[in-house]
């Protein structure tokens, strides 16, 4: 990583410097998944258990941020998305920020197995692990596939949800794991092909950058089309339903045509509306993963009803 003399020193770290360094946009939706996978879950669990589950996992989830910004912050330096962060801008010095990190990623870890159970927690350390070392350090600046293989981390939070209730992996955890693992390639390269210069600039391989924007148009539709089954299979589980299945063929029906609205353009159209189109699909992509897991939760919600599921 760059010497910490590269970064503007232009004041003292605030407390929202240190929240910034969590990635709080990030987390919020982290934040979500996981309490969906606390909620839907079978079986009783007290109500300060499961807010203490999402809290820890939401925190270690944080953690991954402030080591992936300690990592990156040269990248972060020469990208015009990220050039404003606290460590770039120097309100937040390197050590500081990995210091930081460390100690959250602890914390997490240790309160989540007092918290729920030792799988659970493993699998917290295992996600911290994959997005600050797997993906960061390594797939992140050394292949294309970087955001296929390191879309895993963002994956596991309703897992180790499901797993804090139960204390085991079932089918259910599988398929909300692929939803979102599946569903991350898409989202990502249709931010790359309006953002290629900055990955370029930073030297990081993204798929746009290493192939170009007509090969990430056409990756784009075919893990679109590849997400399709994951998420309706889910909604043959015990944790889908007719409202589920009902919202998610509308919500794929949409994203599949915004797929090939992508596919089917050429950088003339692009270049010449400012990429409207792929920022639309990348728009659309952060509301059909909230969505499919709201439904997820109205489910469960109504169940006791006799309204939901199965």
């Amino acid at each position: 990583m760059s010497d910490a003399r590269l970064y503007e020193q232009s004041g003292e770290a605030g407390f929202g410097d240190y929240i910034a360094l969590l990635k709080p946009r990030v987390m919020s939706l982290v934040v979500f998944t996981a309490m969906v996978g606390v909620l839907v879950a079978p079986g009783n669990v007290h109500p300060f258990i499961a807010m203490t589950s999402i809290l820890f996992i939401a925190l270690g989830a944080g953690a991954s941020g402030a080591l992936n910004m300690w990592w990156d912050a040269d990248i972060d330096a020469v990208m015009k998305r990220t050039a404003k962060r606290p460590i770039p801008m120097g309100r937040v010095q390197p050590g500081e920020a990995l210091g930081f990190g460390l100690a959250l990623s602890g914390i997490a870890v240790v309160m989540l197995a007092l918290a729920s159970n030792l799988l659970a927690a493993g699998l917290l350390a295992f996600t911290i692990f994959f997005y600050a070392v797997v993906y960061s350090m390594w797939l992140k600046r050394s292949t294309p596939q970087n955001i296929v293989i390191g879309g895993a981390a963002g994956a596991f939070p309703p897992m180790i949800g499901w797993v804090a209730v139960t204390g085991g992996i079932s089918v259910e955890a599988v398929l909300m794991f692929m939803l979102i693992f599946m569903w991350t390639p898409p989202h990502f390269w249709a931010l790359a092909l309006f953002m290629k210069e900055d990955y370029s600039n930073a030297g990081v391989p993204m798929l746009t950058v290493t192939h170009g924007r007509k090969v990430t148009r056409a990756h784009i539709m075919v893990y679109t089309v590849a997400l399709v089954p994951f998420a309706l299979a889910a909604g043959f589980t015990s944790i889908g339903g007719p409202i589920y299945l009902a919202v998610s063929v509308i919500l794929n029906a949409v994203f599949l045509w915004g797929a090939w609205r992508i596919w089917r353009r050429d950088e003339v159209q692009a270049e010449a509306d400012h990429y409207a189109v792929e920022k639309q699909v990348f728009k659309f992509s952060l509301l059909y993963l909230f969505l499919h897991f709201g439904a997820f939760l109205a489910e469960a919600a109504l169940k006791p009803y006799g309204l939901g599921g199965w």
